[in-house]
């Protein structure tokens, strides 16, 4: 492990961060609740037994129920047809006790992915998925009804660090539909200078080194390397990579896509892994669920 002495970096702490943002949820919906007569809900739409989902699964219903917000379970079989899950969509968008619709990806092969998630009704869509909010994401002078949850987390990391995105150079590593992508336009709408490293970049350090600001969601445990860092940028590290350890009883541990003990020594700030982002990708969807409710009930 590093020594405190040679690590600069101010660790941005996801889980304290998210903390303080889901007790201010949980005070909106105290006074939703006292003034209305009616809390949030969100529904959760699981299909399948994949460990992975259960597990998120599980801590979204969590984290709703302890800041106050309803939660509506959904669990369909494996073998479900597409008809049947629209069908239940369909049946969510319209209870107005549901204000959030989350199906949790990835969904069988046998089924449309992309059919399934426009048929969320827009003012639900709390992931932030539907082509029209991804659109108007994209377009200078228009607002998405939801922004997708782990970009979004991204930012708000970098805005209660107290890092300045205006004009500064940002560079996103990964180009996903879930984090590259939207995180690149959210930093654009904020004002900053945007570039993609990707796959196909052919000398992506040279970018890297480049960036104030670098958000990591390639998927690669710890390719980003210290010397890839300019000094005192700020490193959100998305990546949640599972590597072999002897020493941990479970045989592996959880490591990000930038190397954080020597990127720690470079940087001004920088996520852990576990701890970073994971956290805040939870409480931006129980945001997102509290402003879609807000919308309907303050109505």
């Amino acid at each position: 492990m590093a020594s405190q002495s040679d690590r600069t970096a101010t660790i941005i702490d996801g889980k304290a961060i998210a903390q303080t943002i889901r007790s201010e949820i949980a005070d909106e919906v105290r006074q939703l609740s006292q003034k209305y007569g009616k809390v949030p809900g969100l529904a959760v739409v699981i299909v399948g037994s994949r460990k992975d989902s259960q597990s998120y699964v599980a801590m979204k219903r969590k984290a709703c129920a302890e800041v106050g917000i309803k939660s509506f379970d959904v669990n369909l079989p494996e073998e479900v047809p597409e008809s049947d899950l629209i069908g239940k969509v369909h049946e969510l968008n319209a209870n107005l006790d549901v204000h959030g619709i989350l199906v949790q990806l990835p969904l069988p092969k046998h089924i449309n992915e992309e059919k399934v998630l426009s048929e969320i009704s827009l003012e639900k869509d709390v992931d932030g998925f539907h082509p029209l909010n991804i659109g108007k994401l994209a377009m200078k002078g228009r607002e998405p009804l939801f922004e997708p949850c782990t970009p979004k987390g991204c930012l708000e990391l970098l805005f209660r660090s107290g890092v300045s995105i205006k004009g500064k150079n940002a560079v996103v590593v990964g180009r996903s539909n879930i984090v590259g992508l939207p995180v690149s336009l959210l930093l654009l709408k904020a004002d900053a200078t945007v570039s993609i490293v990707h796959s196909r970049t052919p000398d992506p350090e040279r970018l890297v080194r480049e960036a104030d600001i670098v958000i990591a969601a390639a998927g690669q445990a710890m390719m980003i390397k210290g010397s890839w860092i300019k000094p005192g940028a700020a490193v959100i590290d998305v990546g949640t990579n599972a590597i072999d350890d002897p020493t941990k009883k479970s045989g592996y541990r959880l490591v990000g896509d930038v190397d954080f003990e020597e990127a720690s020594k470079v940087a001004g700030w920088i996520t852990p892994v576990p701890g970073g982002v994971g956290p805040m990708t939870v409480a931006m969807l129980l945001r997102n669920t509290l402003d879609g409710a807000k919308r309907v009930i303050e109505k």
